[in-house]
């Protein structure tokens, strides 16, 4: 845990953050819990900073994605979540039953991984693809009824 910690504190000062104990246990819950959401990781954080509050936690997650340093995503239907698996070109899988998320890699591995047919004058740098199925839990339950 202590070469985590001094890993996350050199993390933040390389990306010119100031190095707080909120910073560094969402880093750590992040390391632990990927694809938390916001909720989760206040209550994971809560548990060594007892006295961060609901918008200190916001801010701490707002300074790190913007940072680049946490990755937000967005499912349709789904409050956001944080990863710290930044920096590559991977995409997600969602269930549809649970709302379980985990990493796809890319089938190409360069960035974007896919062309759009159009780009209407933007120029694209990153392509997010989110996969929806059902998890091997929810797919058997579904099986069972």
């Amino acid at each position: 845990m202590a070469d985590a910690v001094d890993d996350d504190t050199t993390l933040l000062r390389s990306h010119g953050l100031r190095v707080t104990s909120p910073r560094v246990a969402v880093l750590d819950v992040l390391r632990r819990h990927p694809h938390a959401d916001a909720d989760t990781v206040l209550r994971l954080v809560r548990g060594q900073v007892p006295s961060v509050s609901v918008q200190g936690v916001y801010d701490v997650l707002g300074a790190l994605t913007g940072a680049g340093l946490l990755r937000r995503i967005e499912p349709a239907g789904h409050p956001a979540r944080y990863e710290r698996r930044v920096g590559d070109n991977h995409h997600h899988i969602v269930c549809r039953g649970c709302g379980a998320l985990d990493d796809v890699d890319c089938a190409v591995g360069h960035s974007p991984c896919l062309v759009p047919s159009s780009t209407s004058g933007f120029t694209v740098d990153t392509a997010e693809v989110t996969f929806w199925g059902l998890c091997p839990a929810c797919a058997a339950a579904a099986a069972d009824d």
